[in-house]
């Protein structure tokens, strides 16, 4: 296999991002999402999401891509968080690898990269949402000791999913 390479996203980069995020989204999502969600988070509406979420002024963003031969094989994106379900921890916004590419270790790579940001930036612990009924998701996050702390609702643009918190206080058991 040829070596995966992580790097930084910019702003030329935001299409590609979308249509490497809808694939996946589209993957994982297809027995969970509503129909009308499926249909209309696509490839424009997800393009104007990273274009602007690339443009923003947000410094404690990160957005990584993972890549092999120049093609995405996985997406991350972090930032403090402003929502109130996650207690002041940095927030993991996105973490997509493709399904061809799983248990090779990319996810825990952006993982462990987000996590790092988000300890730079002096954020107390990292926190992330999963989708209930996301299985694989929340067996991945489960093997990676992260923590059950809360369950919300997602407004979304589209699909107000319920969604399950983890969370990691000990940053170093992502960064190790």
């Amino acid at each position: 296999m040829t070596a995966i390479s992580i790097r930084s996203a910019n702003i030329g980069d935001a299409q590609m991002i979308a249509d490497f995020h809808v694939k996946v989204w589209r993957h994982t999502y297809r027995d969970l999402a509503p129909t009308e969600a499926y249909a209309a988070l696509d490839e424009q509406h997800r393009g104007k999401m990273w274009t602007e979420k690339l443009s923003s002024n947000d410094n404690s963003q990160m957005v990584l891509i993972a890549e092999v031969d120049g093609t995405i094989v996985g997406i991350g994106a972090a930032a403090r968080s402003s929502d109130a379900i996650f207690k002041g921890r940095g927030e993991i916004k996105s973490l997509y690898v493709d399904p061809d590419f799983k248990r090779r270790g990319i996810g825990r790579a952006l993982l462990a990269r987000l996590a790092t940001h988000l300890r730079s930036i002096h954020c107390q612990g990292v926190a992330l949402s999963v989708v209930k009924g996301n299985a694989p998701a929340i067996a991945f996050y489960g093997k990676l000791n992260g923590q059950q702390v809360g369950e919300y609702t997602d407004p979304g643009p589209i699909w107000r999913s319920q969604n399950i918190v983890f969370a990691w206080d000990d940053v170093a058991i992502l960064i190790g």
